[in-house]
């Protein structure tokens, strides 16, 4: 058998190899033609010349299979060793090497009617297909296309077992009645792609069975379900095609969405915001009403005190609008780019920025305030931006907003760090901490009153168990927590604004919304001098 015939049967078998092929030669060379197969494990057939130079050709070839990309590798020799390649008698070779039995793997949790044309649909587009199942009779050789690798358990567990699960294949799962253990089994490896077909609700149940089960927030929000893209499919050709439309964009790291107008495409205007309390919402108003598509990050019971004004409320159940803008909670990368696609905001449960590297957003803004770096990092994103202390511009992030107020808020640092925490609440008609709430002891919150509520000194505003919460002045209730959350002793709950009926608690405030006016000068600089 010749080195083609070879080099036809691995890549028949989809086992990686880059076939190596002498294309120049000058002077003195061992060879001036020849080719030779190297596998991934660097063993080889035929040669090129032997010696220095094919050890050069091999590793340079493993490195090709590794990157998935062919190269072309030229040189001489010197006589202390190669530099790049050639010969000692003053030889040079130029060898070209191509990559093969590269196709994507496409593993088929389940073999019923759905899957048996998702692997008809994949085989057109060249996908290693390997079905699996504890069915015998699902898994017929004439159910699936020439090729195909049927894999048969005795229970699906064991049938999963029998699969090579690598970070470059593709999951698509699609049982009956074995979802559960077959998401349970695979949501921890380290994949391209992950795809489950159940209905909602069903995702729903799933979700709360691995989170119990303790998963980590990062594989559950990896998994693609519902599966597939919303067009409509009902019969199992329909849905193959939903599927594997959704597999090629992950594959190609595209946007997805419909070519004559996606938001997803103009990546360059999308922004992710961590945190969504008062301050972050100021941030993303104005950058919404400046036309970039923003999408904030939270934690699932966020504690937020002014509700009304913060696009975190919406993680609690129904939308919640700003001055005209809407907020809704996203529970996937798919449904933040619908959410987008609308005109919203959306605002997803990830405290751990786990969604990052689906969304890829071009600007991070750091708006949790929580006085310290709770794990921003500058390469987070081609911009990234933070407001107050705990970051230090030009390590932590590409620019730092300072959130003191005074002569300085808002002031845009490019190099260096804000001004320290004081402790000290902002002055409001004088008053400072004194207008603050806090938990007299451990416990759950419960109101007595509501936000806008004009409130005199002395009443009581919550209870924390069985400790009363009550006003240190008279004023306008401008920020409260929301009733049920657990607090600790010392947490700030609410604040009371002491102008009473002239303070507004339904709009975005002058700090939020100077700050936010800062993040937007800071993006706009960073993007012409960091990414022009």
């Amino acid at each position: 058998m010749n080195i083609f015939s070879q080099a036809a049967q691995l890549e028949q078998q989809n086992i990686p190899f880059a076939l190596t092929n002498i294309i120049d030669t000058k002077g003195s060379a061992p060879r001036h033609s020849g080719q030779m197969i190297v596998k991934a494990d660097g063993s080889i057939i035929g040669t090129v010349g032997g010696g220095m130079i094919e050890r050069y050709v091999i590793e340079q070839a493993i490195e090709a299979l590794q990157e998935r990309k062919p190269r072309v590798v030229k040189g001489r020799m010197t006589r202390s060793g190669p530099e790049a390649m050639g010969m000692d008698c003053g030889g040079a070779m130029t060898v070209f090497i191509d990559v093969f039995g590269l196709r994507p793997a496409l593993l088929l949790i389940g073999a019923g009617h759905v899957n048996r044309a998702v692997a008809h649909a994949a085989h057109v587009l060249g996908f290693d297909i390997t079905v699996a199942d504890a069915y015998e009779e699902s898994l017929s050789e004439e159910h699936f296309p020439e090729g195909t690798k049927r894999v048969l358990g005795k229970t699906m567990d064991d049938a999963i077992d029998q699969l090579t699960i690598d970070k470059n294949s593709f999951v698509v799962i699609a049982t009956n009645h074995q979802d559960q253990d077959a998401i349970t089994k695979v949501v921890g490896c380290d994949t391209q792609y992950i795809g489950l077909m159940a209905s909602r609700r069903k995702v729903q149940t799933l979700f709360t069975h691995l989170r119990k089960s303790s998963v980590s927030e990062a594989h559950i929000q990896a998994i693609h379900s519902p599966i597939g893209f919303n067009i409509g499919a009902e019969t199992p050709d329909e849905i193959a095609i939903s599927i594997m439309a959704e597999v090629l964009k992950v594959q190609h790291q595209s946007a997805g969405g419909l070519m004559k107008d996606d938001t997803r495409v103009n990546r360059n205007k999308l922004v992710l915001i961590r945190g969504a309390g008062d301050i972050a919402t100021g941030v993303a108003v104005r950058l919404h009403n400046s036309g970039f598509k923003v999408v904030m990050t939270d934690i699932a019971q966020p504690t937020v005190i002014r509700c009304t004004v913060s696009f975190a409320q919406c993680l609690y159940g129904d939308p919640v609008e700003v001055e005209g803008i809407t907020a809704q909670k996203a529970r996937s990368c798919e449904e933040v780019f619908t959410v987008l696609e609308q005109g919203n905001i959306p605002v997803m449960v990830d405290q751990e920025c786990c969604s990052l590297n689906n969304l890829k957003p071009t600007f991070v803004v750091d708006a949790i305030l929580a006085k310290r770096n709770l794990g921003t990092t500058k390469d987070m994103a081609p911009v990234t931006v933070a407001l107050g202390p705990g970051f230090n511009a030009g390590v932590d992030c590409d620019a730092v907003i300072e959130t003191n107020r005074g002569h300085y808020l808002g002031r845009v640092i490019y190099h260096g760090e804000t001004q320290a925490n004081t402790g000290i609440p902002g002055n409001i008609a004088g008053y400072t901490h004194q207008r603050v709430l806090r938990a007299p002891c451990n416990g759950i919150m419960y109101n007595h009153v509501s936000l806008g509520d004009i409130v005199e000194e002395g009443d009581v505003i919550a209870h924390v168990a069985d400790s009363p919460v009550v006003s240190p002045l008279s004023g306008m209730v401008r920020g409260l927590l929301n009733e049920g959350l657990t607090v600790t002793e010392g947490f700030k709950i609410g604040d009371i604004d002491p102008r009473g009926i002239e303070a507004d608690f339904t709009t975005v405030s002058d700090k939020a919304r100077a700050i936010g006016g800062s993040v937007l000068e800071a993006m706009l600089h960073l993007e012409q001098t960091t990414l022009s």
